[in-house]
């Protein structure tokens, strides 16, 4: 079973964005075991913390981008490639813009970044998703694919069609993740662009600084005023873009992807596409069988006892960004006997306890929060999308949008299955506990 990971020190990487041209100063930190990969904007009045999952990703052409809230950080995909193809868990990544140092136009800078760092284990296992049922999403003829396979590493083929463009034609490259060497095959490789494509997006004002020496750029003959490191470089950083983005899982994959022709967005969509299948009930392995924390452990957090207590298990906690619970609907519930009789249904606001407890178990993770407790003070974007019956069982999510010396904020869902039954934004007052 191996180790969570990260860094031993702090280390820094700066240069402009690819598309904006701002200057970026990046910081890699290390991070608290489960607490996964998070972006912190350091350039805002207020530090906001972005956490590197599918579900905060934002719709941009080209790219992979990042939101809490207002605030985003864009074309994360080689960072976070980097982190993923080096076996990172937790890394704390600072960014003073809205967009990460493009360097070089490769994942190489980081990777060295993080090489030179040194890399530590961490005494909690990773988590690994092993693929046990083919997952697909196409669009058009382009395609990507999870089936099982190996149990050991990632199986990637990837099949690189640019039948038009002489100057790349067709690549196909296979590469098993977490058993070939990412630094030497993949993460040199860098970003391409089409000659049309690279003054089309000058036009539209983005990438004004750069040149064709600071980016790979194929006219008809081949690159423009550069060299390829590798002649199916551009297959090499398709495989590079697609482990950047399954880095938004959260957990690290084993079994076989087929892709072909895919960018950022099906890449997106292959990560949802496995959230739902793990939440349907997919095996996760690596992780202990047992729940982070039971009844027991979490009535010695909460104050609240029947019939008011409302979440029976934690099963993730990472750091005190988000945490995972559950709730059993059971018939035996008192609410039941007059809601309604002989058509029970769960109370919408029984639904936002539920979720609103998590999020107090979530916020007392800050040490500065021990022995506080959290009374609401405002709950808003409440949107109730199913019915929830006796027999259901409500799967709690809590993220944290930001946490305070006497005030949080967290962004809450609960799910039956894959369906969102309901969701809301909760703000919590926080009061010592004896003086409550």
């Amino acid at each position: 079973m191996s180790l969570q990971k990260t860094i031993k020190k702090s280390v820094d990487v700066e240069g402009r964005g690819l598309f904006g041209g701002e200057p970026c100063s990046l910081r890699l930190s290390p991070g608290e075991p489960n607490s996964g990969i998070v972006f912190v904007r350091t350039d805002l009045p207020e530090p906001v913390r972005i956490q590197a999952d599918i579900a905060n990703v934002a719709p941009k052409p080209r790219r992979t981008t990042l939101m809490n809230g207002m605030a985003g950080v864009e074309t994360v995909e080689h960072v976070l490639s980097a982190a993923w193809g080096l076996d990172l868990d937790n890394l704390v990544i600072e960014v003073s813009a809205a967009e990460t140092p493009s360097t070089d136009g490769s994942p190489m800078p980081f990777a060295d970044a993080l090489d030179h760092a040194g890399i530590v284990e961490q005494d909690i296992p990773q988590r690994v998703y092993v693929i046990e049922e083919p997952v697909t999403v196409n669009e058009g003829d382009a395609m990507l694919v999870a089936m099982p396979g190996p149990v050991d590493c990632l199986d990637i083929l990837y099949d690189l069609d640019y039948g038009t463009v002489p100057s790349i034609g067709r690549q196909v490259l296979g590469f098993r993740l977490g058993k070939d060497n990412y630094m030497e095959q993949i993460a040199p490789s860098r970003t391409f662009l089409l000659e049309q494509e690279a003054q089309q997006l000058q036009t539209q004002g983005m990438g004004q600084h750069l040149t064709t020496r600071d980016v790979v750029v194929m006219g008809p003959g081949g690159p423009i005023e550069n060299h390829l490191r590798f002649p199916d470089e551009h297959v090499r950083h398709k495989i590079a873009d697609l482990i950047g983005d399954l880095a938004l899982l959260g957990k690290h994959l084993r079994g076989r992807l087929v892709a072909y022709k895919s960018g950022h967005e099906l890449n997106h969509g292959l990560v949802r596409k496995l959230v739902e299948t793990i939440a349907a009930g997919g095996r996760t392995r690596g992780t202990p069988a047992e729940p982070l924390m039971d009844i027991r452990s979490i009535m010695r957090t909460l104050p609240h006892r029947y019939p008011f207590l409302m979440v029976d298990r934690i099963l993730e906690i990472q750091g005190d960004q988000k945490a995972v619970g559950i709730k059993n609907v059971s018939i035996n519930e008192p609410y039941f006997q007059g809601h309604y009789p002989g058509q029970p249904i769960m109370p919408g606001v029984m639904q936002l306890e539920a979720m609103a407890q998590l999020a107090g178990i979530l916020i007392g993770r800050k040490l500065e929060n021990t022995g506080k407790l959290g009374f609401l003070l405002s709950v808003d974007r409440v949107k109730l999308r199913r019915l929830v019956y006796p027999g259901d069982q409500l799967i709690l999510e809590a993220e944290t949008i930001h946490v305070r010396s006497r005030t949080a904020h967290c962004r809450c869902r609960a799910l039956v299955g894959t369906d969102v039954a309901a969701e809301a934004e909760i703000k919590f007052m926080l009061v010592d506990a004896e003086s409550s």
